[in-house]
């Protein structure tokens, strides 16, 4: 069984009760498990830009429009939206059937390095990003506490998601984007993950 040292800040900004007695217990079963499975594939993500630029993080390799850099500023992004959703409901994720044309290009760009992002700037935005959520899990009282999703196109209509949904959901994409990472970073110079 998995054992996690989370950290001992309370959490800030969410409707979820903890104090810094429960979290500085160290998880086990089921909260460990899924934490360190998210941690797994956070760490693949992150290690495909090891030793590279700020300039190569920002490189599309392939014809995607994806770039190492933009793909960390996504998936960070991903997961602090999701964890706002099982900390405050739907409305933490926006209306996205009112988004305009500058919300959309504003999320185009999370997915590209911007003129003055650094590399070091990304993964340390993600490194917090991590252990925000690393305290909220540890801290709900509940997995199974659940909120209504969003509207939104994509998602089915009336549908809850609770907070273990949700994390498997981050897992799941943080582990897809880690292999679109690799692809992109051997694409730019051999390197790989694994293998």
């Amino acid at each position: 069984m998995s054992t996690i040292e989370p950290t001992t800040e309370p959490i800030a900004e969410s409707s979820a009760e903890a104090t810094t007695e429960s979290i500085t217990k160290p998880l086990t079963g089921e909260r460990a498990d899924l934490l360190e499975t998210l941690a797994k594939h956070r760490h693949f993500l992150r290690f495909t830009t090891r030793d590279l630029t700020d300039e190569q993080a920002g490189l599309r390799t392939t014809v995607s429009e994806l770039c190492l850099g933009g793909l960390i500023k996504h998936t960070a992004a991903a997961e602090r939206n999701w964890t706002a959703f099982i900390a405050n409901g739907p409305s933490a994720m926006g209306d996205f059937a009112a988004m305009t044309e500058a919300d959309f290009a504003q999320r185009a760009d999370e997915f590209k390095m911007l003129p003055g992002e650094t590399l070091a700037g990304v993964l340390d935005d993600y490194a917090e990003v991590a252990r925000r959520t690393e305290e909220l899990i540890a801290a709900l009282p509940d997995l199974g506490a659940a909120h209504p999703l969003p509207k939104a196109p994509w998602f089915e209509a009336d549908t809850e998601w609770s907070a273990r949904r949700v994390l498997m959901h981050v897992i799941g994409e943080t582990a897809q984007h880690a292999g679109h990472a690799d692809i992109i970073r051997e694409a730019l110079d051999g390197a790989k993950s694994m293998g």
